[in-house]
């Protein structure tokens, strides 16, 4: 047996799982024998999933932990520290990001790996049904054109032949001769059963990896999208975008433990198989399939012989004598009895036909047909499948590890956008810089009796009747001479003047108001006074 080992070599992945601790729930060791029926290796199995879980519950525990810390230990930063945090939070989620987009990469070539190894196997499946199915069709037809067709041409000929008792000798050694072959076609085994079998199989495997297939497909896509709803919150400072991510990110976390769990127990459980694939099938097959016939269609080698050997060759001995002894009838009996040409001819390609069915039967009994379809099944399931299950794997563990870590940027990138609001509304209303402060004070002190420039520029045509006051004289401030100067295209020094106790800056004029307020008499500016000063 060991020879047979040429042919299938278990992957060294499937050993290295295979190695895994198999411990049941009561905490007790268990063969690691593939034994799916046994409750200790489905127990053993189910463990692996709840290690998993465990890694999910201290996950989920230490972000509990992480976010309690950051809300509980608020202290005032410097603003060099806030831009340390800044800098510390844009990089994690770079980092965050960046690990994710490579564990969908990795999701996607595990996916797709796990999806072709399926179907390779579901494809062996279904041709070794295919050629399970041919071999029953090819027996039941041969038998009943043996029972029914050869023995309804034999009775016709009884009634033609019976004056002559050499030819109804004949007749009945060709009547022994169909039973020998009926004998022969019976010791075949039934695969009726092994093809429900096999069939069964094959539809309920493509049924759940399609599913499962699908199920993966729709996680990557919602992992791209909960990452890029991250960076877009953090590029927007968007807090629902950022709150959506959060609610999502613990979802995926979630389905991203349970998606390692699952994938870890089906690759160790499909490993265990893997290592021995004979042991289980030679076991599934006791009672329905002699042990030779299952031990020569799995190994197929040269030295050992087929065990349909002996009833192939009675079928085609018995057949090449009842043709000889037909040529025989046709020669001597057709001359005498020409009626029983008919029956004659029709025994004939009875017997042609059955040699074509014969030859039919012998290719797909051979071992080489089933024993490929086995091999392509193995190497389907043992490394495209199992190797796609560990790329699976390490997706899981790369996006735990993503969103773990895009958890904790998201509550510090929260406490940064509430600290610049809260900074914006603490800017002081008295900055002369800032675009939001006005000066309503200064400007009712310096413009109480400000009138509206449009009465002026009315009233400039009849300056007549302007009636000025008492002259007022009044020292403008340094602000206020600033101001006039620079209205009037004057050269103020601003950079040899305080910043302090300088009003707002003065409102544009147009030209053409300009030109009016220097057409106005020295009379009417000494009416108006400072009324008229910006």
């Amino acid at each position: 047996m060991s020879s047979a080992r040429v042919d299938y070599i278990a992957p060294w992945w499937t050993y290295w799982l295979h190695n895994f601790p198999h411990i049941n729930l009561r905490f007790q060791p268990t063969e690691s024998s593939f034994q799916p029926e046994e409750e200790n290796y489905q127990q053993s199995l189910i463990f692996l999933v709840c290690v998993a879980a465990a890694g999910l519950g201290v996950n989920l525990l230490g972000l509990a932990v992480y976010l309690s810390c950051l809300c509980c230990c608020r202290k005032d930063e410097e603003e060099e520290t806030k831009k340390t945090s800044s800098c510390c939070v844009t990089w994690t989620a770079v980092a965050a990001g960046l690990v994710t987009c490579i564990a969908v990469g990795v999701g996607f070539y595990g996916n797709s790996e796990t999806n072709d190894g399926i179907y390779q196997v579901t494809y062996s499946l279904y041709n070794a049904n295919h050629s399970l199915g041919g071999v029953e069709s090819l027996v039941s037809g041969t038998m009943g054109s043996m029972r029914t067709g050869l023995h309804q041409h034999l009775a016709r000929l009884d009634e033609i032949l019976a004056t002559r008792g050499d030819y109804i000798q004949t007749l009945q050694f060709m009547q022994q001769m169909a039973d020998n072959v009926i004998k022969q076609l019976i010791g075949l085994p039934d695969w009726a059963e092994a093809q429900m079998d096999l069939a069964a199989v094959a539809d309920r495997t493509a049924s759940i990896e399609y599913y499962r297939w699908l199920s993966y497909l729709l996680l990557l896509i919602l992992d791209l999208i909960i990452c890029l709803l991250a960076c877009l919150g953090l590029a927007k400072q968007s807090r629902w975008l950022l709150t959506t991510m959060m609610v999502f990110g613990v979802l995926t976390l979630i389905l991203s433990w349970a998606s390692l769990g699952v994938d870890l127990a089906a690759a160790v459980g499909t490993s265990d198989f893997c290592i021995a694939p004979d042991k289980f099938i030679m076991s599934k097959t006791r009672g329905l399939i002699g042990p030779d016939i299952v031990h020569y269609y799995l190994y197929c080698n040269q030295t050992l012989s087929n065990p349909y050997q002996q009833s192939l060759t009675i079928f085609q001995r018995s057949l090449t004598t009842m043709q000889i002894q037909i040529q025989g009838l046709l020669q001597f009996a057709v001359p005498l009895f020409p009626t029983a040409e008919r029956d004659l001819l029709g025994i004939q390609d009875l017997l042609n036909s059955s040699e074509s069915s014969l030859h039919q039967l012998t290719a797909l009994l051979d071992c080489r047909g089933l024993n490929k379809e086995y091999l392509d099944a193995m190497v389907g399931v043992c490394y495209d499948g199992v190797e796609g299950a560990l790329y699976l794997c390490l997706f899981s563990l790369l996006a735990a590890c993503a969103f773990t870590l895009m958890q904790c940027v998201v509550p510090r990138a929260w406490r940064q956008i509430a600290s610049r609001d809260q900074d914006y509304d603490d800017i002081d209303e008295e900055d002369p810089f800032n675009p939001r402060a006005r000066r309503p004070t200064s400007q009712n002190q310096n413009h109480t009796t400000m009138h509206s420039f449009c009465s002026y520029s009315s009233s400039m045509g009849s300056q007549s009747s302007l009636q000025p006051p008492a002259p007022t004289v009044s020292h403008p401030t340094i602000p206020d001479y600033m101001n006039q100067t620079a209205l009037f295209g004057g050269n103020p020094r601003y950079e040899n003047v305080p910043l302090i106790g300088r009003g707002s800056p003065p409102p544009s004029y147009s030209p053409t108001m300009r030109a009016t307020y220097l057409s106005m008499t020295e009379e009417q500016r000494r009416h108006f006074g400072n009324d008229f000063q910006a």
